[in-house]
C-alpha cells in the first residue's frame, strides 16, 4: 500500500484479529486514510460502497466508546466479507506508475535523410 498500515501488526495477532474484525467489515476498513492514493479511491468507491464504510467506522467508534462488542448478529460474516478499496488502491497506484513512466518517457525523432537532388 501508498501509506503506513496497521493490518499487518494487527493480521500478526490472532487476538487482535478476532477482536477488530467483528467491528471492521474487512481489512479494507483498517486502512489509513492519510495518503493521497487512498484519498482518491475513497472518492471512486460507488455511493452505497462509501454510506457502508462510514456507516461501519460509526458503529465500530461507537462500540469503542462504550466499550462493548458488536453483537453477533450484527458481526460480518467471513462469507459475506470481500476487499472493496484494496482493487481501486492498486488501480490508482497501476495508473501512477504509468503516469511516471509517461511523463519520464524520451521521444527521440529519427532523422530523415536529405533528398538527393533528382538528375538525369
Amino acid at each position: 500500500m501508498s501509506a503506513p498500515s496497521m493490518t499487518k501488526f494487527i493480521l500478526k495477532r490472532p487476538w487482535l484479529k478476532r477482536w477488530m474484525m467483528p467491528i471492521s467489515k474487512c481489512v479494507d476498513d483498517l486502512i489509513p486514510e492519510e495518503s493521497d492514493t487512498v484519498m482518491l479511491a475513497l472518492k471512486r468507491l460507488p455511493p452505497k460502497e462509501a454510506y457502508d464504510r462510514v456507516f461501519r467506522l460509526r458503529r465500530a467508534f461507537q462500540c469503542s466508546l462504550s466499550h462493548q462488542l458488536l453483537p453477533k448478529d450484527q458481526q460480518t460474516k467471513p462469507e459475506e466479507d470481500y476487499l472493496y478499496l484494496t482493487p481501486i488502491i492498486k488501480q490508482i497506484e497501476q495508473e501512477s506508475r504509468e503516469r511516471d513512466d509517461l511523463d519520464s518517457m524520451v521521444v527521440n525523432k529519427e532523422k530523415k535523410p536529405k533528398p538527393q537532388p533528382y538528375s538525369h
